[in-house]
């Protein structure tokens, strides 16, 4: 596969950089509002302009100083600007240079690839007079464009792809659409969890680089981030989700669209890593977050990290805590790690491989009906219900049509689905049972 070329966006906090990413893409991806310091993490989506394709970079805003969290956003920054084949360095006209622009323009005065001054915040002519301060950054003339409305991205998109490399004969096709075209796809695995519970540190360990910012402050990772690895079990999409919290507890707009993006994530996956907080026990949230997540139909494997600093005593009553709170997910998978040290986390491809066979099984229809046949023999249904026939419709989760002479009682459909569950190994994977009634 072809590796797509870079274009990044830098510049310093709140001067429009994810605005000028989703106005690029045509969709809102990035989140996006009026302060400084929503973007933390890199963010990569693939574009498209005039039939080339490209790989568009947000990053976090640069900052000279700040706090440690700010100095690790302006590394996840520079790190992009390495790696970018055309940077584009976004700086609000209507602000004007700034000492930390010319800090970022002092740092890519230094690159090969062709830099671009953007000059965002130009929404009509009477403006564009602005633009000429920018001269002074060094880095040639500025491109004078309003993200927000649109004006003159497309002028800078047409120069773009003009200064990218030359296009490999397969470039364009992903691992995703490469997987697709062969049936199989790339399977998305989900990190979610309560605020600051490790999930982008395991996150930066399963995709072995630092990709999502890590800092012992909740609600660091604003945006779902997400990376496909090619693993021993085939190319997995991993995706770190921003902590979710219950709605009553949010606060901020910015919190909502996190909260937003993760269920979306959720939805959208094929397996959900609940990442626990060990040391803080099973607690309320993470049940509630759990009930949400297997109510999106896909399987889960929970992982209790920081388990290294507990206790005999502690480690038992965490179990206890696990198993009265989250009965609810049955035989799923639970791992013991630490997402810092990396104990523990080479189990989890051999977790998600067994979760993830069981999520695309499926089943000969003679099979099916062997067993509903050996379960109403064990145990018929009560007032003369039976089940007549029935087939597995559908995979991802499995689902199963019962075709029945009088409605089953809820408990009796439990029954039947524990005997589908014990007889083809289904484990913790989530099972859909659609009755439908004939005759009377």
């Amino acid at each position: 596969m072809a590796e797509l070329p870079v274009v990044a966006i830098v510049g310093r906090p709140n001067v429009g950089k994810s605005t000028l990413m989703n106005r690029i893409l045509g969709r809102r991806v990035a989140i996006v509002e009026e302060k400084p310091g929503v973007t933390r993490d890199r963010k990569e989506v693939e574009a498209e302009w005039l039939g080339r394709p490209f790989l568009l970079v947000d990053t976090g805003g640069w900052m000279s100083g700040g706090t440690e969290l700010d100095r690790k956003v302006s590394t996840q920054s520079e790190q992009a600007i390495r790696s970018a084949d055309v940077v584009l360095f976004v700086v609000d006209t209507r602000v004007g240079v700034t000492d930390e622009d010319a800090q970022v323009a002092h740092l890519l005065r230094s690159l090969d690839a062709p830099v671009h001054v953007v000059a965002n915040k130009v929404d009509d002519a009477s403006h564009e007079a602005s633009i000429w301060e920018l001269m002074s950054l060094g880095l040639g003339e500025p491109f004078a464009i309003s993200a927000l409305h649109g004006r003159g991205t497309g002028d800078l998109l047409d120069v773009i792809i003009g200064e990218l490399p030359a296009e490999e004969p397969d470039a364009g096709v992903d691992v995703e659409q490469s997987d697709m075209d062969e049936g199989e796809g790339v399977i998305s695995v989900a990190l979610v969890g309560r605020p600051n519970v490790g999930k982008s540190t395991l996150f930066n360990r399963l995709i072995g680089e630092d990709r999502a910012v890590v800092h012992d402050m909740p609600g660091t990772t604003r945006d779902a981030v997400d990376t496909v690895v090619d693993t021993e079990i085939g190319p997995l999409r991993f995706v770190d989700t921003a902590g979710m919290r219950r709605k009553s507890r949010i606060d901020e707009g910015t919190e909502y669209f996190s909260m937003v993006r993760a269920l979306k994530a959720v939805d959208g996956a094929d397996v959900a890593l609940l990442v626990i907080d060990a040391t803080e026990g099973v607690t309320h949230q993470d049940q509630r977050l759990a009930e949400r997540v297997d109510g999106a139909g896909c399987p889960i494997v929970v992982l209790l990290n920081k388990w290294e600093l507990l206790d005999e005593e502690r480690r038992k009553d965490v179990l206890y805590q696990l198993g009265q709170r989250l009965h609810f997910l049955g035989d799923a998978a639970v791992l013991r790690i630490s997402a810092l040290t990396g104990r523990g986390v080479h189990r989890l491809l051999p977790a998600l491989e067994v979760s993830i066979d069981a999520y695309h099984t499926r089943i000969p229809t003679r099979q099916v009906n062997d067993v509903i046949r050996r379960a109403q023999q064990a145990q018929p249904g009560p007032h003369g219900a039976r089940v007549l026939y029935a087939t597995q419709g559908a995979s991802d989760p499995p689902t199963f049509t019962l075709f029945a002479n009088k409605t089953l009682p809820a408990s009796y459909l439990r029954y039947l689905e524990r005997m589908l569950r014990e007889e083809f190994d289904l484990e913790a994977t989530p099972i859909k049972l659609r009755v439908r009634r004939r005759g009377g």
